[in-house]
């Protein structure tokens, strides 16, 4: 009986929508080692200095103020790409964008012209972090709440499948052929999210955007600044409990995410190789995470949005603590595959839980400029804490280090309950408002 119920939870992932969104997420992800780990390897071998590859890090700043131009997504429809729809169209300029940018890299010897490949690598991050801009809301926007789950689940999915294809696949290739080469191939994996648009259809439940009115040019921007910017802001504030939100969105995977920068210098103190942890991280690791993801869609689903942050937030505690466990076993590849294994696993479901969480509190109006608001105020505190986890290494000790981070999965858990009884977890269409 148990199992039969597990089985028709699982026949949401058999909807024709979940292949788009397979696709949509590869579509997201593959770009994002093109201007990052594959990137410098490429410089590497161009010779290019450590100082100037360094400063590529900088190519990437937009992915994480996208948010300042996702009101422009919500509420205006592009020339000539506006004719397949508000979402749909955007996505194919990014995209086309995208495929544009890449290819100029690939016409480029680094070599001679590393600033130019500089500005290339940074028109790239804008047409994909514009592209994510636009599917976060598409994939929002063609679910429910109870089906936002399994949505993010595929779309996860797709987007790691992308790593594997910009980082891997890109490696291996380049190999045998030359890096120009590479990238005019790579070039092609936004083929599969424009293929993935033009086969779906514009999400319905996205409401058209209304002109804008306004006798001259500046009655104009600032209506559009009260309707695009202005607009999606106030209207999550009307919630009651947005305060509570926010800083739960902070905190829920800070557990994860300080723990993050700490891996590999701690994998390397425990007397792992290179070839260890590579096999270890990228095969039983990449597994557990999309076994996890998978599995987390479904929890969603069967169990709600409520159990399954609760889930979540005990997951990433107690797998933390495997970590202390791995200090006292040190070089033992075993103990290390079962803890990359478990921590993973349940670092794919905790994201399919937060994702999940944090589409359901949308405005299908303003479903860009939400979600990406939204995701930001992790991305800002994942960024500005991490950054310490080095010292409080250097403190105390491994073990000290391990216990501290596993404790910060407290805070999350206690503002589950605290916004159960408060009505913070309740998606968009449900919640109480000023």
């Amino acid at each position: 009986m148990i199992l039969q119920k597990w089985l028709e939870t699982a026949r949401v992932y058999f909807d024709r929508r979940m292949l788009t969104m397979l696709g949509l997420g590869f579509s997201s992800g593959f770009p994002f080692l093109l201007v990052g780990g594959t990137l410098a390897l490429w410089l590497t071998d161009a010779h290019i200095s450590l100082e100037i590859i360094g400063l590529f890090a900088l190519v990437k700043i937009p992915y994480s103020f996208k948010w300042l131009w996702s009101p422009l997504t919500d509420r205006l429809r592009l020339p000539f790409f506006g004719c397949f729809g508000r979402r749909r169209g955007w996505a194919l300029f990014s995209q086309s964008l995208l495929i544009l940018s890449i290819l100029a890299m690939a016409a480029v010897n680094p070599a001679n012209s590393v600033y130019l490949m500089m500005f290339l690598a940074a028109l790239a991050v804008f047409a994909s972090a514009t592209q994510d801009i636009v599917l976060d809301a598409f994939r929002v926007e063609c679910f429910t709440p109870e089906e936002q789950g399994a949505g993010a689940a595929i779309f996860i999915l797709g987007y790691r499948i992308g790593f594997i294809f910009s980082g891997a696949v890109a490696l291996l290739l380049a190999a045998v052929i030359s890096w120009n080469e590479v990238y005019v191939l790579m070039s092609l994996g936004a083929v599969i999210g424009i293929i993935s648009i033009l086969f779906c259809r514009e999400p319905e439940t996205g409401a058209a955007p209304q002109p804008i009115q306004g006798r001259t040019p500046l009655q104009k921007l600032k209506n559009f600044y009260l309707s695009a910017v202005k607009a999606p802001i106030a209207d999550f504030i009307r919630r009651r409990d947005w305060k509570v939100i926010v800083l739960f969105v902070m905190v829920y995977k800070l557990c994860d995410s300080y723990m993050a920068p700490m891996s590999m210098p701690f994998y390397d103190a425990m007397g792992f190789s290179k070839e260890e942890i590579a096999y270890v991280t990228k095969i039983f690791g990449m597994i557990a995470t999309i076994i996890g993801g998978l599995w987390g869609g479904l929890v969603v689903k069967r169990y709600g949005i409520v159990k399954s942050l609760i889930l979540g937030s005990l997951l990433q505690g107690a797998t933390t603590l495997m970590f202390v466990a791995q200090t006292y076993a040190g070089h033992n590849l075993g103990v290390l595959m079962l803890t990359i294994s478990l921590d993973n696993l349940a670092g794919g479901m905790s994201t399919t839980f937060f994702v999940a969480y944090i589409s359901s509190l949308c405005n299908v109006t303003y479903t860009a400029t939400q979600y990406a608001l939204l995701s930001s105020f992790m991305s800002l505190v994942r960024d500005l804490l991490s950054s310490t986890s080095g010292f409080l290494v250097q403190l105390f000790s491994w073990q000290i280090f391990f216990i501290i981070t596993t404790l910060m999965s407290l805070p999350g858990l206690l503002l589950i309950f605290y916004m159960k009884k408060h009505g913070g977890l309740k998606p968009y269409a449900e919640a109480a408002h000023k």
